[in-house]
């Protein structure tokens, strides 16, 4: 007797479907970064990310073919021009890579969430394990080359204590003093920081790269909009007294020819915008001192502005390519009406 199929549920399809975005995007930029870089500490953890991409595209095609799912078109050698002048230092693309893999984390962390079907949910574990790895690995080179960010010091707690008064939460009375920040707050802020840090550098280098004025415009809006988020955050620190926070030195060089197509650069900036509304929204939940709680709210809405018009500027140009979803009912019986 056969054993009866199992048939993928709606968030294993849109898990394996986003994730084949994802790495096929990856595996452009990190093909690009391997034919470039020199630094032999660094190289190898670029090849290990690259090779991690290649390996889920390869398994995802087969678990596509195997269900007769229509393999997404993603993005591909024609969406990157491996030959174009050295766009990154060295130390930007071990930046990056630090830093997807804390994007991959998150993501794989929930795509396994949403799984139920045991081939699916090793698949997630699995990539979920080799993306800890990396970052593991990227981290620790970072820490040896001193270009790793460090959150900021603060001292080691001697006892616990309980919250004795509601005040603890308040923080919008501009005639009272704020408490200091706490452990937890101070966290999300560094990282909040750190993830801006990226997205200017980002939008900086496909900004002069892209041959469109739209794109241009966007990704500078985007670069703008990070660097004003960098100035609150690390306002919110010198307030209190806390040292600037360390971040890594990167930067990207003057070239002005086209590295990546349109299409994957706003795909980029698509994904790691939703992550930046992720992480706002885990930071305001996190923090009890409601004037930040409100800050993150009121930041994370212009960025839904910015991802609102990247996502209206790809539909215009047919960069936006559709998830899978259900038929629309209503549609279908109407056309069955007019046959």
């Amino acid at each position: 007797m056969s054993e009866k199929k199992i048939y993928l549920t709606s968030g294993e399809i849109a898990s394996l479907w986003t994730g084949y975005m994802n790495d096929s995007m990856s595996k452009c930029v990190l093909g690009y970064m391997l034919k470039h870089i020199e630094d032999p500490d660094i190289k190898p953890v670029i090849q290990l990310s690259y090779d991690i991409s290649s390996k889920h595209l390869e398994l995802l095609v087969s678990i596509f073919e195997k269900e007769q799912y229509a393999i997404p078109n993603g993005f591909n050698e024609q969406d990157v021009n491996i030959n174009a002048p050295w766009l990154f230092t060295d130390a930007f693309c071990l930046t990056y890579v630090n830093h997807m893999s804390k994007v991959g984390m998150l993501a794989y962390g929930g795509f396994l969430s949403m799984s139920t079907r045991e081939d699916i949910c090793n698949y997630f574990s699995i990539g979920l394990s080799k993306i800890t790895n990396l970052y593991n690995e990227s981290l620790k080179i970072a820490v040896n080359k001193g270009i790793n960010g460090r959150h900021p010091y603060i001292e080691v707690p001697k006892e616990t204590d309980y919250v004795d008064s509601k005040k603890y939460y308040s923080g919008f009375n501009p005639f009272s003093d704020k408490r200091p920040l706490n452990a937890v707050e101070i966290s999300h802020l560094y990282m909040n920081i750190l993830t801006n840090v990226m997205g200017v550098k980002l939008c900086l280098a496909f900004a002069q790269t892209s041959p469109s004025k739209e794109v241009q415009d966007f990704m500078l809006r985007g670069k703008e909009i990070s660097q004003k988020h960098i100035k609150i955050f690390v306002d919110t620190f010198l307030k209190d007294d806390i040292e600037a926070p360390q971040v890594p030195d990167v930067a990207v060089s003057d070239s002005t020819t086209q590295t990546f197509s349109d299409k994957l650069m706003m795909f980029h900036m698509s994904l790691i915008s939703a992550a930046g509304i992720g992480n706002y929204a885990t930071a305001a939940a996190a923090s009890q001192r409601l004037d930040l709680a409100v800050n993150y709210e009121r930041l994370s809405l212009e960025i839904t502005r910015l991802a609102k018009s990247g996502a209206d500027l790809m539909i215009k140009h047919n960069w936006l390519e559709q998830p899978p979803g259900i038929k629309d009912r209503k549609k279908l019986a109407k056309n069955k009406e007019k046959s």
